[in-house]
């Protein structure tokens, strides 16, 4: 059978075609080929020798993380990654290697103080790697240029992105993490962490939502909902419970919007995670947006009455106007937010209710926030957080007329006098700092209480009770990281603790605990992929 070539090559001369130079024709052509001497190589710059000779693995590195809670579990998520690694996190900026800085897009001053942090540690010939929602959210900015970035779904790879960073290079990872074409939550729940307080496990149970208000950057950084299994989340509960975490905090940027992607809800989800609260334990729900919770009041009002569940719940409103709300889009009406807070401190008692407001919002008239002061005045929040509006770059409400500076600040005042001029506690009791109260449930007598706190002494002879069912990490200490060993052949798994004779995971870090240099190691290789070959 001829081949499927014969018809376009029968011969191998048929490759050659005839203005082709022959043989002779090179030949000559050589002849006139005047050689010349080679310049020496020029000598490499000190900054570039030693950047040739740094070993990725081996550096210090501090971190900075600003803005919400699932920010905050990135962060610890990154710290974890990198100490595993090799790395050794630092407190202390000024003796860092690299700054690992982690931003939020809520608010301006926020990204001020992002941007003057880059500044600062260029000032100290500092390697900056940045991530966060703000270069997710805008890449190109002129202060980001030639600096590395982690996006918000792709911390799974810093370890990747700072090592080529400390070797000078810049890298950006700003894609999505998706399934058969699927949007998922984010990077893996089991990748190592360090907590900042290791008796608290902040699980982020969705990353982006499902609205589009008008003023909100975190959108264009987080996206649209993607929700992650409630498997996933039950196994990452389970694992925190059994590293000594007493207490859960549920994080997203709207924790009622949960499992609309994938076909499941918010209560189904707490439902499973109560199974796995061992007694004396705790559960927080984080925030929730007033349109996403209304169809599951019933079911809410049941779980916040939950022995294991704070009854606590944080929806904000931004405004008491309607037209303010429909200008932000919001997709609720005050009567809306009205009906959630009702509903839930008639049917749980002692119920905290949290809520934002945003003061000076475009359009907002001296009516519409005599409105939101009356609410207030009304609720009296234990817990409020008042925002200034800020016009964000790139979103519809810095297009808008702009409610003057000074009214916008003396609005934000006279909410905040409002505020501080009633008392409800807010459930915080302050005991005598003792080691052996830390994480533990004691019995007090209230003998002053404050605007966010109450003071208690421990009842005499009353005994501590200790909800971890196993002894929590120490500060500093990698959560979730198993390491699989081969000694001899056998399998063996390894924990990293911060004391280890042997810290596993960076090729680099592992040679200079053994005492290898470079050179060595190299040599080694090679007479193992002589005799293997």
């Amino acid at each position: 059978m001829p081949s499927a070539s014969d018809s376009l090559i029968e011969d191998i001369e048929d490759m050659v075609s005839f203005n082709d130079p022959t043989p002779q024709d090179r030949q000559s052509a050589r002849k006139n080929i005047m050689p010349r001497s080679r310049k020496k190589k020029e000598l490499l710059s000190t900054e570039e020798l030693q950047a040739d000779s740094l070993i990725p693995g081996t550096q210090k590195i501090w971190m900075k993380t600003w803005g919400c809670s699932h920010n905050n579990s990135d962060g610890e998520y990154m710290a974890g990654q990198l100490a595993a690694s090799g790395y050794k996190m630092t407190d202390d900026p000024a003796e860092a290697d690299v700054w690992l800085l982690n931003s939020c897009t809520v608010k301006n001053p926020a990204e001020d103080h992002f941007r003057n942090s880059i500044k600062k540690a260029q000032d100290q010939q500092k390697k900056v790697v940045v991530a966060g929602c703000v270069p997710q959210a805008q890449p190109r900015m002129d202060y980001l240029k030639d600096l590395s970035i982690i996006g918000v779904q792709q911390i799974d790879r810093v370890v990747e992105v700072v090592d080529e960073a400390v070797k000078g290079h810049s890298v950006r990872l700003l894609g999505q993490k998706k399934d058969g074409g699927r949007r998922l939550g984010g990077a893996r729940l089991d990748l190592p962490k360090i907590r900042k307080n290791p008796l608290i496990e902040i699980i982020s149970i969705n990353t982006g939502c499902l609205n589009a208000c008008t003023y909100c950057k975190t959108k264009h950084a987080r996206g649209d909902l993607a929700s992650y299994p409630i498997e996933e989340l039950v196994e990452r509960a389970r694992q925190s419970f059994q590293e000594g975490v007493c207490e859960i905090w549920l994080t997203s940027e709207d924790t009622g919007a949960y499992g609309r992607d994938i076909g499941t809800d918010l209560p189904t989800l707490l439902w499973r995670l109560v199974q796995e609260i061992p007694e004396g334990a705790m559960l927080r729900l984080g925030m929730t947006n007033p349109p996403y919770i209304l169809e599951h009041l019933e079911e809410m009002a049941k779980i916040l009455n939950h022995p294991r569940v704070y009854a606590f719940l944080h929806v904000p409103v931004q405004s008491a106007s309607d037209s303010v709300l429909m200008d932000m889009k919001r997709e609720y009406c005050i009567d809306d937010f009205r009906k959630v807070v009702d509903f839930l401190k008639d049917r749980v008692p002692g119920v905290t209710i949290a809520t934002d407001i945003i003061c000076g919002f475009p359009g907002e008239t001296e009516e519409d926030f005599q409105d939101t002061l009356e609410l207030v005045k009304h609720y009296h929040f234990p817990s409020l957080f008042i925002n200034q509006f800020y016009p964000r770059p790139g979103t519809p409400a810095a297009k808008m007329e702009q409610v003057p500076a000074h009214v916008k600040k003396q609005r934000t005042k006279q909410l905040s006098e409002l505020f501080h001029s009633y008392n409800p506690y807010d459930h915080k009791v302050l005991v005598p700092k003792r080691a052996e109260f830390k994480g533990k449930m004691i019995e007090v007598d209230v003998y002053e209480a404050g605007k966010h706190f109450m003071k208690g002494q421990p009842v005499e002879n009353s005994k501590p009770f200790t909800p971890s069912i196993s002894m929590p990490l120490r500060k500093g200490e990698v959560s979730g990281l198993m390491q699989e060993l081969v000694v001899n052949g056998v399998k063996g798994a390894a924990s990293v603790r911060p004391d280890s004779a042997l810290q596993v995971g960076s090729y680099s870090e592992l040679l200079k605990k053994l005492g290898i240099g470079i050179a060595l190691a190299a040599a080694i290789l090679a007479f193992i992929v002589e005799k293997l070959y």
